[in-house]
């Protein structure tokens, strides 16, 4: 059994919205593919923090499910900025089920155990958000977040947090977000939402304020999930 964890996979097989005209993503369905079948079994889990499908609807969301499920491992999907698809756990577990898409479980105000550690963690929101609205949303998804930890309290486990929005990017922070970090004491986190060479040169990685900051968007990390326990 291992974890691994990779971020926006932006699939669009259900909808016409092709990634492969941006930089460095030509063939990146198949290269996906032939990566993650190279690396994960049927006994590990992978972490896919958020920017899953680019369907509208859940309802849509069929075929780029359908993709997912044929992958070996169990799949753990938290929200992205782009998933307009994402309804209340109820409805994502009552559509999951009636589909048989039996590898697929959703990250949402829980948490999951695996390999030793649990898995936590939720959407994250920008860094530099400083209107109402924004700091509205930022205080729901630190809740979010600190729901996810609490169910940490009463295990053995180790907590390692994901995340779509990076929780500091360059020299800036997502104050809210890092707080709750460093107040639960969280030693690791992995997050995504950032594309391409002009922003992957500003994104923190390695240690930062105690927590080892590890970037995952699949352009990052050249459509290869990285290994997070083994």
């Amino acid at each position: 059994m291992a974890v691994f964890a990779i971020a926006d996979l932006h699939l669009s097989l259900g909808t016409d919205k092709p990634m492969d005209i941006f930089k460095g993503w030509q063939n990146y369905l198949e290269r996906l593919e032939k990566n993650w079948r190279a690396l994960i079994t049927d006994d590990d889990t992978v972490v896919i923090a958020g920017d899953i499908s680019w369907a509208m609807k859940l309802e849509d969301c069929f075929e780029d499910f359908s993709f997912l499920n044929s992958l070996p491992g169990q799949k753990i999907l938290l929200k992205g900025n782009h998933d307009y698809w994402w309804a209340t756990k109820k409805k994502v577990d009552e559509y999951l089920e009636s589909n048989h898409f039996d590898s697929i479980k959703i990250l949402f105000n829980n948490s999951y155990v695996a390999d030793g550690i649990t898995i936590c963690g939720s959407r994250g929101w920008y860094y530099d958000a400083d209107t109402d609205a924004d700091i509205k949303v930022i205080n729901r998804e630190v809740g979010r977040l600190k729901l996810s930890l609490d169910y940490v309290k009463d295990s053995e486990t180790k907590p390692v947090v994901f995340l779509h929005y990076p929780p500091v990017y360059g020299d800036v922070e997502c104050g809210e977000i890092m707080e709750a970090l460093l107040s639960y004491d969280i030693k690791e986190c992995y997050y995504g939402h950032l594309h391409g060479s002009h922003t992957h040169k500003n994104a923190v990685t390695g240690m930062y304020r105690g927590i080892n900051m590890h970037l995952i968007s699949c352009d990052y990390t050249q459509f290869m999930p990285v290994l997070v326990r083994n």
